[in-house]
């Protein structure tokens, strides 16, 4: 054989090992990849989350009802689903009927409740003794309790904020909480032990984004946000007492006192 022939032998036995090679490893790599993204798919919680129900009321908040439902529902494996004191529509501050068939008297533990707020309507549920011997009694064995915006004044009332950090809608929060023995924190959401508490409406999304990145993990969470194409991007600065004029709270407080200021002084505290 030639030399030239022999180098040739040579040298296409390397390409074809340094082919092989390649391939190898690039279906290694490929294996990998699969494997890391199956990991994070079925991530192993934390804490053995199955059931979350969220109480409704006629009056409850829109958002600080369907926001978590609809981050909370990206938990493979987990129950999410409405509660309320009876069966039937259940109305939301502006008249939007959800039909709700599960009743509190039905359901005896979960794994994680959650209370959304309102105005006049959540108040008046501060007053309702079923309803917070219900949550006083769920509670007992939940791994999470949960509030978003006014939802604390209910949870507040329950008693089980008694000495705890939390939050609430921005509206007389330190005087509500401190009316239920909690320590007011302006955070857009706050956990003390296992109970979870938001500010306002959109903050109970920031919240249960939180609740997902604790049992899952960060990227889990990534990818529900990812799913949501949750990356707020508001026009103007606000939303807070801290970024919004002085006068538009002042427009604000005025407006939400209309309805809410002579119920809170007419009840006082119990």
């Amino acid at each position: 054989m030639k030399l030239k022939q022999l180098l040739l032998l040579v040298f296409s036995s390397l390409l074809f090992q340094t082919i092989s090679f390649a391939q190898d490893k690039a279906a290694d790599s490929a294996k990998q990849r699969k494997k890391e993204m199956m990991d994070i798919l079925y991530t192993k919680p934390k804490a053995p989350v199955k059931t979350i129900g969220i109480y409704l009321y006629n009056g409850y908040q829109t958002i600080d009802a369907m926001g978590p439902y609809e981050v909370l529902s990206q938990l493979m494996g987990v129950k999410v689903f409405f509660i309320a004191k009876e069966k039937g529509f259940i109305r939301n501050q502006s008249g939007l009927k959800v039909q709700v068939d599960t009743t509190i008297d039905k359901v005896k533990r979960l794994d994680m409740l959650l209370i959304p707020g309102g105005a006049a309507e959540t108040f008046m549920q501060t007053q309702d003794q079923t309803v917070l011997n219900w949550i006083r009694s769920i509670d007992s064995t939940t791994i999470y309790t949960a509030s978003v915006c006014t939802g604390a004044w209910i949870l507040g009332a329950t008693g089980l904020l008694n000495g705890k950090n939390a939050t609430t809608n921005w509206y007389r929060a330190d005087e509500m909480m401190t009316r239920y023995g909690a320590h007011f924190k302006q955070e857009r959401w706050v956990r003390d032990g296992k109970y979870w508490t938001s500010a306002g409406v959109t903050a109970g999304l920031d919240m249960s984004l939180a609740i997902i990145h604790e049992l899952m993990g960060d990227k889990y969470t990534q990818g529900v946000m990812l799913n949501l194409e949750y990356d707020p991007a508001p026009p103007i600065t606000g939303g807070s007492v801290i970024k919004t004029p002085a006068i538009v709270i002042d427009l604000m407080r005025e407006m939400y006192d209309i309805g809410l200021k002579p119920l809170i002084t007419k009840y006082g505290k119990k």
